[in-house]
């Protein structure tokens, strides 16, 4: 169980990038205003009238579960070493992390589109954009003025800005900042750049889970994800399970994704060739 749990502890980029909750709690409530009260004229001794107010709750249900099951014939278990046990247990975290990270790059539909267009290339928003070391730039500028766009930078500026690359996006990235600026540079030339670097004022990062042609990017922690507390990181082991002789070793996470409509302005779908 330690040794799952220390290999969970490893940052990823769903964790970085959204708003986790580790709780007990089934579902979790997101209500929001959904109109906007009007600013008004005022006549001193005349009367003035009332916004309605109205508000809308969204929720998120944590109803979901992954479960990997292992089973070890005794005999196995007897003749490993105590190194390969713990691999087992690495294994594990391993295979829940990259589940959690398909599922959050997979969810591109609900994110609002972002392409050729948005970077000034004419076509649409659908339209994809072949991502090289002369355009990356546009991008990133791209990116920050649609959330400027959507009054979003004042949660921007809280929360920050991400973009999660393909590993090929990323060596473009890291040509670009190796051919431009100063002491970035030159940092970049003898360094090389690793996952979260921050430059242009984004954070950036890379997966392999991507959906096909679609890139995830946006202000961070406005996406949601609940996480079973009671299973995360916990290790089952039953006996003889199926009447085998053997153990069973059980991990699992139960989760729940949520992307809540008054934030939909603020993340986006960066379609790719």
């Amino acid at each position: 169980m330690t040794k799952l749990q220390e290999r969970l502890d490893r940052p990823t980029t769903w964790e970085e990038m959204l708003d986790v909750e580790y709780t007990d709690v089934r579902v979790i409530n997101n209500p929001y205003l959904s109109t906007t009260p009007a600013t008004q004229v005022g006549t001193r001794g005349t009367a003035y009238g009332f916004s309605d107010f109205a508000e809308t709750n969204e929720a998120r249900t944590i109803s979901t579960y992954r479960v990997i099951p292992i089973f070890v014939d005794r005999a196995d278990l007897a003749q490993s070493t105590f190194s390969r046990q713990m691999y087992w247990a690495e294994l594990q975290a391993q295979l829940l992390q990259e589940y959690l990270e398909a599922q959050f790059l997979a969810a591109h539909a609900s994110w609002t589109d972002f392409g050729l267009l948005s970077i000034g290339g004419g076509g649409a928003a659908t339209t994809t954009i072949t991502v090289s070391a002369s355009n990356i730039d546009d991008i990133i500028r791209g990116l920050k003025r649609e959330i400027r766009e959507a009054n979003g930078q004042a949660m921007a500026a809280r929360n920050g800005i991400g973009i999660v690359w393909r590993p090929q996006d990323f060596e473009y990235l890291e040509a670009f900042v190796q051919a431009n600026g100063f002491v970035t540079a030159d940092r970049a030339l003898k360094e090389g750049t690793e996952m979260g670097l921050r430059y242009m004022g984004v954070d950036h990062y890379f997966s392999n889970d991507h959906t096909a042609n679609h890139l995830f990017a946006g202000v961070k922690k406005t996406g949601s994800l609940g996480i079973l507390r009671a299973t995360w990181g916990q290790v089952v082991i039953t006996q003889d399970p199926n009447l085998q002789s053997g153990v069973g070793i059980i991990s699992r996470v139960d989760h729940g994704f949520a992307w809540w409509n008054n934030y939909d302005s603020i993340y986006f779908d960066i379609n790719v060739a």
